[in-house]
């Protein structure tokens, strides 16, 4: 088949594949957002965590903006803080946990404070009165105003001195100047010896909106009432208030009052919408194995310098749940977390349902899995990625263009390539070698190799079978098109007396394997039962063992193929990352086709992991790899003492597989296969067939041009160049081809491009 058709114009919604419970339900396990455990214990929702970054960096100023966020008056509340968040450091776990509270401390104390002048603020309409003096009214007053609130606060002292002073008596001189000097700073008003009683606070009633009393001053005025301290506002008197029991309990109820301010300043019900109050569990992860363990640093009861703060900051491991983006290329590309990135998937192929920006991203991923082995809850981007192609495929809104080639391809394997016989002088067999597409394309002698030494060594014959196993119209998320290569396959399995499959491919083997009448075994399997045949060898320097992604949780498998590297005499490098937490080369999913960029990361994120030989054990990884200069070789080539050498382009790959075919079919089953001849000569530069294989265009595609050319006689002469230029639209593109005509029945091609656009001659 040349052609797959495109997909329509319209709109067609079939079949919704995924649904937003579904989709909620994986996004919960991402714990990426999740709040360090610092932060969590926090009740004031500080960022401990870029607080310390920001220290440990030396930028004590950034660090006491990120501090002052939670605490109007960092050196009230970090002198007399619990601390809360030191017992739950992460490193408490396995050494000294990070000396939090003195860092705040030398924080507030050496951190330069900035802030814009009121000028710059729009002053919001609604009024506030705070009566009485204490913690929270202080931290109170400091709240609202940063939310831009015109405040004034009615106490009994005399001064602003007295007032602060009253409740901070714990701050040493010069911190007590240092809040000082902050708290005039503030825009807040004061009215200062006040005698506050219930008379008092109702004149001034009427000209605020809002009214704040500290508790002492509220059960002094109202002794019988009783107030909820959770919603901090008193339904009797109409007072927002709190009870004091400490700085941290002060600050926290500062906080909410503030929240309950906002909400009776809005009319709106003060108990609704309020978010997530008051310290929280946390569910983040952190791999502690890699975290750098310093001592901490010493304080002698005075404080820490700004240096010391800044040298204990340093010795925070920045907790961060990013095992799949430390793992994988893919995500790390798109700098997205798969909490994120699924929810945006999600939007583009259920909402959305156009070709907007994530349907790159949603074909980029291998859907290898790895991400749920790496993930502590086995957050599967693989499923999200995979169900979206499908959604998009069933709703017409798939673009073809991302995954025709390797379409095609497998039009190509189970078409003119593939091949399903006896073994000769069998009707039916027992077993049936399936190598696998990219076997064929890029070892054919390996193949050849290995079927002749099963046929041999196995009884009840052995079946051979080339072709693809469906695993290309799977990744590309054509369901119909998967059902439609499973029939296929097992219709020609039926043929050959349903025979157990000897799968030369883990990823053929894990396909093949969802099929309900095949029973399936690996070829690996299978060499370590018969023994290794004669001829094998092993490289003379250690190599590195790559697992493949069809592997990926068959720990069978993964033990076989070290156990015949061992016995070919291999030394067997383990590298990061291997087993079933191995990368994908690049190729699964068809990443290799939808973007190659991602691709290529995907490759060098395999091959940073040692500088060895690399021993494989499917065909695509082997090609990955070797495209890039590593050394490479499959387990087979060891085995049968075959080496496929440089990695073939993709007219090559085709080439291979058609040599392949026609020559078993004359040497075993002694037929001869038709074989179309060009009647005219075609030669290609080699920056024409660099160019051919990055933009893949087959030789294929460059006959169809030529065939059309000799027949019309239409092309372009380029005068620049001296070159003719053709072009012939083929399946769902058309084809450009520049050449030279060196005799009537020779060409040689100097370079290739395609487009999807039809060019459409004028008559006339």
């Amino acid at each position: 088949m040349s052609q797959i058709e495109e997909r329509g114009s319209t709109h067609v919604y079939k079949v919704n594949r995924i649904s937003k419970e579904e989709i909620d339900s994986m996004v919960e396990r991402c714990v990426y957002e999740e709040p360090p455990f610092c932060n969590a214990a926090c009740p004031l929702k500080l960022d401990t965590r870029a607080m310390l970054k920001a220290a440990g960096s030396g930028d004590l100023k950034k660090a006491l903006q990120v501090y002052e966020k939670a605490a109007p008056f960092p050196l009230i509340l970090s002198t007399g803080c619990e601390a809360p968040c030191e017992a739950k450091c992460r490193l408490c776990e396995v050494g000294d946990g990070i000396d939090i509270r003195n860092i705040e401390k030398a924080i507030a104390r050496y951190g330069q404070q900035t802030r814009l002048g009121s000028i710059f603020r729009t002053k919001k309409k609604k009024t506030v009165a705070i009566f009485g003096s204490g913690l929270f009214p202080l931290f109170l007053a400091g709240e609202l105003e940063k939310k831009a609130y015109p405040i004034t606060v009615f106490c009994e002292q005399e001064t602003l001195e007295a007032f602060l002073h009253c409740e901070t008596p714990f701050l040493d001189t010069d911190a007590f100047s240092l809040e000082l000097k902050r708290l005039k700073g503030k825009d807040i008003q004061f009215v200062f010896g006040c005698t506050i009683t219930s008379s008092f606070l109702e004149e001034k009633r009427t000209a605020f909106d809002v009214l704040c009393a500290s508790g002492s001053v509220f059960q002094q005025l109202y002794p019988e009432a009783a107030f909820l301290p959770e919603l901090m506002i008193c339904e009797a008197a109409q007072l927002v208030t709190c009870r004091e029991e400490g700085v941290m309990a002060a600050a926290f109820g500062a906080k909410k009052a503030a929240l309950t301010v906002d909400r009776l300043a809005q009319n709106l019900d003060p108990r609704n919408m309020r978010g997530s109050e008051g310290a929280c569990e946390s569910r983040l992860y952190t791999d502690l194995s890699e975290a750098i363990l310093l001592k901490r640093i010493p304080e002698n009861g005075q404080g820490y310098s700004a240096e010391e703060a800044v040298a204990e900051a340093k010795r925070c491991i920045q907790c961060h749940c990013e095992e799949c983006m430390k793992s994988c290329a893919y995500l790390r590309h798109y700098k997205k977390y798969p909490g994120l990135l699924s929810k945006e998937i999600y939007n583009n192929t259920q909402i959305i349902m156009g070709d907007h920006q994530l349907n790159k991203p949603m074909n980029a991923c291998s859907l290898c899995g790895q991400c749920t082995v790496v993930c502590p809850n086995g957050f599967d981007m693989a499923h999200v990625c995979h169900i979206a192609r499908q959604n998009m495929v069933s709703t017409d809104k798939m673009p073809l263009a991302p995954h025709e080639f390797a379409l095609l391809d497998l039009y190509f394997s189970n078409g003119d390539a593939f091949l399903a016989r006896p073994q000769p002088g069998f009707d039916t067999c027992r077993y049936v070698f399936f190598p696998g597409c990219q076997a064929s394309a890029i070892a054919p002698e390996t193949v050849k190799a290995a079927y002749l030494d099963l046929c041999s060594r196995l009884e009840g014959g052995v079946a051979l079978m080339l072709g693809c196993c469906g695993a290309i119209c799977d990744w590309a998320g054509r369901y119909e098109m998967t059902g439609r290569t499973e029939e296929f396959i097992d219709r020609e399995m039926s043929k050959l007396g349903n025979p157990i499959v000897i799968a030369g491919c883990p990823t053929c083997a894990k396909e093949l394997k969802s099929h309900e009448e095949i029973s399936v075994r690996g070829i690996w399997d299978v060499l370590l039962e018969l023994g290794l045949p004669e001829g094998g060898y092993g490289l003379d320097r250690p190599v590195a063992v790559h697992d493949s992604c069809g592997a990926r949780g068959d720990a069978e498998t993964q033990k076989a193929i070290r156990t015949i590297a061992e016995e070919l005499g291999c030394t067997v490098i383990e590298t990061p990352y291997s087993g079933d937490r191995s990368p994908c080369c690049g190729y699964g999913g068809l990443t290799a086709y939808a973007n190659r960029e991602v691709a290529a990361e995907m490759t060098e994120q395999c091959l940073k992991r040692s500088e060895a030989p690399y021993l494989s054990y499917c065909m695509a990884c082997r090609d990955r790899f070797a495209r890039q200069g590593r050394e490479s070789r499959h387990i087979l080539e060891l085995v049968y003492g075959t080496d496929a050498g440089s990695p073939p382009d993709i007219s090559e790959k085709r080439r291979n597989r058609l040599t392949l075919k026609n020559d078993l079919l004359r040497e075993l089953w002694l037929e001869e296969p038709m074989e179309m001849k060009l009647d005219y000569q075609l030669n290609y530069t080699e920056e024409a067939r660099r160019l051919m294989d990055e933009r893949m265009i087959l030789t294929d595609d460059v006959i169809d041009v030529m065939n059309f050319y000799r027949e019309t006689g239409e092309a372009v002469y380029d005068s620049e160049s001296g070159l003719l230029i053709a072009r012939n639209r083929v399946g769902n593109a058309t084809f450009w081809i520049k050449f030279i005509r060196e005799s009537e029945n020779s060409y040689t091609v100097h370079g290739a491009y395609s487009h999807r656009m039809n060019v459409v001659k004028r008559q006339g």
